[in-house]
């Protein structure tokens, strides 16, 4: 989670929302990454979807080489539900998180997709819904130092969201 946090910090330096993640497979990290959405200006660019994505590059896009199943997650934010679907799509191993998300949460906050899983979406031909298991999922690992650097960067804004929900600090209200 060390890592993961070390991502976020790097998104907060780059005026992204500070959230990082870390995919370890047998003791090892295989891929690292950071929000990226205002950067590139796709809200798809989740830390958790840029490091599978890295993942994939590695592996010429071959879900079976890539090996998600023997892979742990570790993010600092609860995975939305967007990532969460494709957590449990990918057949993702254990899945460790630092603070919940209130807002989008895909692991038990807002949605329990983690337990659900995506429905019949994702399934071999002749593979029944509810064979499909779900993924393991704990929360709270340096649940703390995620919220500090998410807090840190709200109090300013978001300097590049499109609309502004509040003034950014520093600046007077239009």
């Amino acid at each position: 989670m060390n890592l993961a946090l070390a991502q976020a910090k790097e998104a907060l330096a780059c005026d992204e929302v500070p959230i990082g993640c870390v995919i370890v497979r047998d003791g090892q990290v295989v891929a690292t990454g950071r929000n990226a959405t205002n950067a590139t200006h796709n809200a798809t660019r989740h830390a958790e979807m840029v490091t599978i994505d890295q993942m994939l590059a590695e592996a010429s896009g071959n879900l079976a080489a890539a090996r998600f199943s023997e892979c742990e997650l570790y993010v600092t934010c609860e995975p939305c539900i967007m990532c969460a679907g494709a957590l449990c799509l990918l057949r993702f191993g254990p899945v460790h998180y630092g603070c919940v998300n209130t807002r989008f949460g895909g692991c038990g906050s807002v949605l329990d997709v983690h337990q659900r899983g995506c429905g019949a979406c994702g399934l071999a031909p002749g593979e029944l819904a509810h064979s499909h298991k779900g993924l393991s999922v704990t929360g709270g690992l340096m649940e703390a130092e995620a919220i500090d650097l998410l807090r840190k960067f709200y109090m300013t804004g978001n300097p590049k969201a499109p609309r502004p929900h509040r003034p950014l600090a520093g600046t007077s209200p239009a």
